[in-house]
C-alpha cells in the first residue's frame, strides 16, 4: 500500500464505519478495504501469500464502493480468507483489483467481528478540499 493511503475505522452503533482516503480514488478505495480487514483482525498479521483477482462494475462511485467491499466479504466467505494488500484500478466506475490475503487462522488472526455486508449508511465517495480522496460506508457485523 502506498504509505500516503490511510484508513480507519469509526464507530457507528452496533455497526463499524470504514474509511479510506489517499491520493487517488484507487487509493482511497483501498484504504476502505484495509480499513474493513481492521474490524475483524489486525491487517499487519495477515500475510499476503494467495491472490484474488475481483471486477466491478456500478452506476457511480457511491455503489462501486458498496460493491468492492461487498465483493471482498463474498471472497472472504466463500474461500476463508482474510485480505491485507489491494492492489486497486478504477476506470470510469469500473473497478479491477487484485488482492492478497491467506486462509483464516483463528489462533493467530483472533478475528473480533464477521463482517457481513457493506451497507449505504454513512457512505461517501467525494474529494475533499484538500484534494484528497474519501471513500466510507458502514459495514455491518
Amino acid at each position: 500500500m502506498n504509505p500516503e493511503t490511510r484508513w480507519e475505522t469509526f464507530a457507528h452503533e452496533a455497526d463499524i464505519g470504514v474509511r479510506g482516503s489517499g491520493a487517488t480514488l484507487s487509493e482511497a478505495f483501498a484504504g476502505a478495504a484495509t480499513a474493513m480487514t481492521a474490524a475483524i483482525c489486525d491487517p499487519a498479521k495477515v500475510g499476503a501469500g494467495d491472490t484474488v483477482n475481483i471486477e466491478c462494475t456500478a452506476p457511480d462511485q457511491e455503489m462501486l464502493l458498496v460493491d468492492w467491499l461487498n465483493a471482498l466479504v463474498y471472497e472472504m466467505a466463500t474461500r476463508h480468507m482474510l485480505f491485507s494488500r489491494f492492489e486497486v484500478t478504477i476506470d470510469h466506475n469500473h473497478l479491477s483489483a487484485i488482492v492478497w490475503g491467506e486462509p483464516v487462522d483463528v489462533a493467530r488472526h483472533q478475528p473480533a467481528a464477521e463482517v457481513k455486508g457493506a451497507s449505504f449508511c454513512e457512505l461517501a465517495v467525494r474529494r475533499e478540499p484538500d484534494g484528497r480522496w474519501l471513500a466510507q460506508c458502514v459495514v455491518d457485523v
